[in-house]
């Protein structure tokens, strides 16, 4: 579903404007039919403030340190068709494209669940979905519900007939002391959800990030 996104900025004169107000369409992969990715605003790097609200590059899913991104997934329901690509590596390339860096952030032996070196705020606008952790544990967030992940590995399993609409933001902060498990390329994963990806030392608004 497109997006309107309005984004203020700062004019030579130092006064606040409207920078831009424009209607965002969302991204899609043919493979995933029903989810959809809305890239509303990202950077590679921290802000510095003021700027003249820009619209800043996105070179990758997960933002490097220091950076963020803000978006909207959704995932469809259930019952949603979900097709197995014939060509694997073209389905591959084709999620490099539209979501670059995204595939090698997921597990090819356990499919959904990926890990981030980040903390994800989340709060879920409607429908429901379940949060699935290690050995298995899976529990149910709701319309009106909110979490905190801190850079655990997960899954989002979408069950029943509904889609999913929810907001995040991931918070990237300093490198972690510790090794994740290994992470495999390959996997898919399905739901409809509001994404913000934050990569600065303190998070407070977007979702996830490497």
């Amino acid at each position: 579903m497109p997006t309107r996104r309005l984004v203020t900025g700062h004019s030579a004169e130092g006064k606040a404007v409207v920078a831009s107000d424009a209607v965002i369409e969302p991204l899609t992969i043919s493979f995933l039919p029903g989810s959809e990715w809305l890239a509303l605003w990202s950077a590679q790097s921290p802000p510095g403030l003021p700027d003249n609200g820009a619209v800043p590059p996105l070179s990758t899913y997960f933002p490097p340190p220091g950076g963020f991104s803000f978006g909207v997934v959704t995932f469809p329901p259930d019952s949603a068709p979900r097709p197995v690509p014939s060509d694997r590596k073209a389905a591959w390339l084709e999620m490099e494209r539209v979501l670059p860096g995204f595939a090698a952030h997921m597990e090819r032996s356990n499919p959904g669940m990926h890990t981030s070196d980040s903390i994800d705020f989340g709060y879920v606008i409607s429908g429901e979905i379940w949060l699935e952790l290690d050995d298995g544990k899976q529990t149910l967030l709701r319309a009106g519900d909110t979490f905190v992940q801190n850079g655990t590995r997960h899954a989002w399993r979408k069950q029943g007939q509904r889609r999913l609409q929810g907001a995040f933001h991931d918070d990237r902060g300093a490198p972690p002391t510790h090794r994740h498990r290994s992470r495999e390329v390959g996997n898919l994963e399905t739901v409809r959800v509001i994404l913000c990806h934050d990569a600065h030392e303190t998070s407070t608004h977007l979702l996830r990030q490497q």
